[in-house]
């Protein structure tokens, strides 16, 4: 399994609006990619204006074959719907899952 892990920065006034339209737009849009396994919303404890996205794939191979111009359109309707310069990723990153053996 890998992991899409996003961090994103917004204002606080518009956190509960900005997780309901990813769940509306972003989750439906990739759900229907194979190889998307779930996403989860992680929100900082100290640090109100800061959402975690942590997006599980199958593998980097179902994650990239994602057309560019599927991702670009959907992240234009969620400018829409949420509003212009109003969130910004402020960190990415790519991890792997490592799987231990589970003991009897």
């Amino acid at each position: 399994m890998v992991i899409e892990w996003l961090k994103v920065q917004v204002a606080p006034a518009l956190r509960e609006k900005f997780i309901q339209k990813d769940e509306e737009i972003w989750t439906a849009a990739l759900s229907k990619y194979p190889g998307y396994l779930g996403k989860q919303v992680w929100l900082d404890a100290k640090s109100a204006d800061i959402v975690v996205l942590v997006i599980h794939w199958a593998n980097r191979e179902a994650w990239k074959a994602v057309p560019a111009k599927d991702l670009e359109a959907t992240e234009k309707l969620f400018a829409q719907q949420l509003g212009q310069n109003t969130y910004k990723i402020i960190e990415e990153g790519d991890y792997r899952v490592r799987k231990f053996p589970q003991k009897p």
